[in-house]
């Protein structure tokens, strides 16, 4: 009996309810139209978004292993050929490293060429989005706040200022960087901008960017061994020829030498030992030079790109009847449950 007169009480509030907002209909219709009237014209005003995409592989760093007989005989002498884990620049984290500040904002003060025009890609950032229409009235941002060729040391507050911002809402808001499927190391960079050429452009150079970057770094020891090596190299090439021309200029001055004077023949012989010495020298650099350079060729470049982005981008925006039936929708809930809140309040005042 309790459960029946539960159930009928349930019932009978809904109607109590239903009646209430009944009785409300003409303000919650109101709002309601305005709502979908609010949403219509954040849909017509707002511009589409286009989205840029570029897929990239990564070097499998386990290819390493065909220099391994290489590697490890010149290991076994005590030479360094400058080789690296990288583990640093694995998958996982070469997305976080594509989404740094620094390399953003290398990026964006990257120079392109647009409508035949250079231009720095954070001028052309503020451009596209409406920025500058917003600060006219600033005296200090109405104008190219950032020039081509400036030393990023030499920035001003309100440069620096701007371009943290600029960074900022590419990191947080547009640019998205995802693996499809873990299981293989393909990436997948996604930039999402109010304009095409941006997308596109800003896809392309964050990619050349980030590649510059790592060969910089990750590779930097084995330029250096490379470098150090090449210099050994000439130095005692050098040294060998100055030893074959002291031979044979030994040569010359003893030609016909009494054969009972064979000290005269002192000279000669220890320029034949120092040809001989460099020329030893000389082969093993040789062959620890070019085991060096293969080891160069094999870390460089890190970043294989396998699709650029062409145009036309893929092209998204909310449809105007979509985002009014929504606007309609969303208002007349949020207006309902407003008097159904005061209702609430009211009953239980009474008790």
């Amino acid at each position: 009996m309790d459960s029946t007169m539960s159930l009928i009480d349930i019932i009978n509030k809904f109607k109590e309810y239903y009646l209430f907002l009944s009785g409300k209909w003409k303000i919650i219709l109101l709002f309601s139209l305005l709502g979908g009237f609010v949403a219509f014209t954040v849909s017509y005003f707002s511009k589409p978004r286009y989205f840029s995409y570029l897929t990239y592989a990564l070097e499998d760093e386990k290819s390493s292993a065909s220099l391994g007989g290489a590697l490890g005989i010149a290991s076994s002498l005590g030479i360094d050929l400058g080789t690296s884990v990288g583990g640093a620049f694995g998958s996982a984290n070469l997305m976080e490293l594509m989404h740094s500040r620094n390399l953003i904002e290398k990026t964006l003060l990257s120079e392109v060429k647009i409508n035949n025009k250079k231009k720095l890609l954070a001028n052309y950032f503020i451009e596209v989005e409406g920025y500058s229409e917003k600060w006219e009235k600033n005296k200090d941002l109405n104008k190219q706040i950032f020039n081509a060729g400036q030393n990023r040391e030499s920035f001003s507050r309100l440069q620096d200022s701007v371009l943290s911002m600029i960074s900022s809402k590419i990191d947080k808001d547009q640019l998205s960087i995802f693996q499809k499927d873990k299981k293989v190391s393909i990436g997948t960079i996604q930039m999402a901008s109010v304009s095409e050429i941006f997308a596109k452009l800003f896809t392309e150079k964050l990619v050349e960017v980030v590649s510059a970057f790592y060969i910089e770094t990750k590779s930097k020891k084995s330029k250096i061994n490379v470098s150090i090596l090449q210099r050994q190299t000439d130095s005692i090439r050098n040294e060998l020829d100055k030893a074959i021309n002291g031979v044979a200029l030994a040569n010359d001055a003893t030609y016909n030498l009494n054969p009972a004077l064979n000290i005269k023949r002192t000279p000669s012989a220890r320029r034949q030992v120092d040809v001989q010495a460099n020329t030893a020298i000389l082969t093993q650099l040789v062959a620890n030079l070019e085991l060096a350079k293969v080891t160069l060729r094999k870390e460089t470049p890190l970043i294989q790109v396998i699709d650029y982005p062409i145009y036309p981008l893929k092209k998204e925006k909310i449809g105007k009847i979509v985002s009014t039936l929504s606007g309609l929708l969303i208002a007349f809930f949020l207006c309902s449950f407003y008097f159904i809140i005061i209702k609430l309040v009211k009953d239980l005042i009474k008790f």
